[in-house]
């Protein structure tokens, strides 16, 4: 590392200020949607007593997920002790905490009552996966923040490591808990298996690092310092890995479920009956999340840094369309109340619910997502997380 010079961003630019401005006007936008739906109530959104977690739910956990996997890059740096991803490794925890303040800034905002978060803060239900995540995602922006300050502060730099690897334990324990909200909800068919909590962290791996390396690139090539190919070819590798997991893990859970015959119901209507939810699997999840990255990376079009982009932007357009089919389209299948029974009454039992997300909902989620960006944006230029270069005859003598 010594010879790698950080750096923070000037921010002087006009192109630093549009940025900024941008990325300012859909929070402020966001704020304006909570403050329409907390004066109105959700009778305003398309959530009722039977969708209770509409499109804020799935903007908050992707980006709860992706800030576990965006630390990935720096995880790698120190608990593996590889030298070439050290200098990348500042980017990446600033890159977790603020997705990470970003979607639970939505998820908290999206609650109806934001005003009650106390109770949730002073009353615990330790048998609840909802009361433990309390103190995992406290957690993380404590050893986070730890970890970030070891990599920036000389005199603490030998406690890296230590930080890093406890980072890297929390976050995996983090996003088992994150999967482990859906996977014992046994009520909801879709739910209800040990499967989410695995399939979550390899999706985190995933999302974060293609928004980490969208990010990277960008604040590169606005800045106009050199980034070489060979850390753009090792991450991209490295992604094609993670996405081709995340495809496992769907074909194996849906695999499974569709061994037991009580899960036929909810397969068929993910599968093939589902209207949206079933072009959203197929075409959002597999498709353009999967597929259409894996053979983008997989092939000479991965060496293009234009190509590389575009696979990112497909895992986190897959990545948001699984979280809407995984959040509402569990939901929107009717519960099954008496097994092996058929009940009739006015509560909608037995019948698939509908969903039309507002615009204050989509507001609200992308303010979460701009708010990340923001804060991004905004640590580059007081911080010195970027390298002047990281051009690949300085990262091969960082290899040797």
């Amino acid at each position: 590392m010594a010879s790698i010079t950080f750096r923070e961003v000037e921010g002087s630019s006009l192109k630093y200020w549009l940025l900024f401005g941008f990325l300012g006007l859909f929070v402020l936008f966001g704020a304006l949607a909570w403050n329409y739906m907390h004066h109105h109530g959700h009778v305003v959104t398309g959530m009722d007593n039977q969708i209770v977690w509409g499109l804020p739910h799935v903007f908050a956990v992707f980006l709860i997920v992706a800030a576990s996997g965006a630390l990935n890059v720096a995880s790698i740096a120190s608990v593996f002790n590889k030298p070439m991803y050290k200098p990348l490794a500042p980017l990446s925890a600033v890159l977790a905490l603020a997705l990470m303040l970003g979607g639970l800034l939505v998820l908290v905002l999206d609650l109806g009552r934001s005003d009650r978060l106390i109770v949730a803060m002073t009353n615990f239900n330790f048998k609840s996966m909802f009361t433990w995540n309390v103190f995992l995602y406290s957690g993380f922006f404590g050893l986070v923040g730890v970890y970030l300050w070891t990599m920036l502060d000389r005199n603490v730099k030998c406690y890296s490591k230590a930080a890093g690897t406890a980072a890297f334990i929390w976050r995996l324990v983090l996003t088992t808990g994150t999967g482990s909200l859906f996977g014992f909800l046994v009520s909801r068919e879709l739910y209800g298996t040990a499967m989410l909590a695995p399939m979550f962290i390899i999706m985190s791996f995933a999302y974060g690092l293609a928004v980490y390396l969208m990010v990277l690139a960008a604040a590169y090539a606005w800045t106009g310092r050199t980034l070489g190919d060979s850390v753009m070819l090792r991450l991209k590798s490295l992604l094609a890995v993670f996405v081709a997991a995340v495809l496992y893990f769907v074909v194996v859970q849906h695999m499974t479920s569709l061994y037991f015959t009580k899960f036929h119901g909810v397969e068929a209507f993910i599968l093939r009956d589902g209207g949206i939810f079933t072009t959203l699997f197929w075409v959002g999840q597999i498709v353009i999340g999967c597929v259409a990255p894996l053979v983008i990376l997989l092939t000479a079009l991965g060496r293009q840094r234009t190509w590389i982009m575009i696979a990112c932007v497909l895992v986190v357009v897959g990545g948001i369309s699984q979280m809407y089919v995984t959040i509402i389209g569990a939901q929107a299948f009717p519960l099954d109340m008496f097994p092996g029974l058929t009940e009739t009454s006015s509560y909608f039992d037995g019948q698939v619910h509908g969903y039309s997300p507002s615009m204050p909902e989509l507001f609200l989620g992308l303010g979460g997502v701009a708010l990340a960006l923001l804060a991004t944006t905004f640590a580059v230029k007081m911080l010195r997380l970027l390298p002047v270069s990281l051009d690949d005859a300085t990262v091969a003598k960082l290899e040797h």
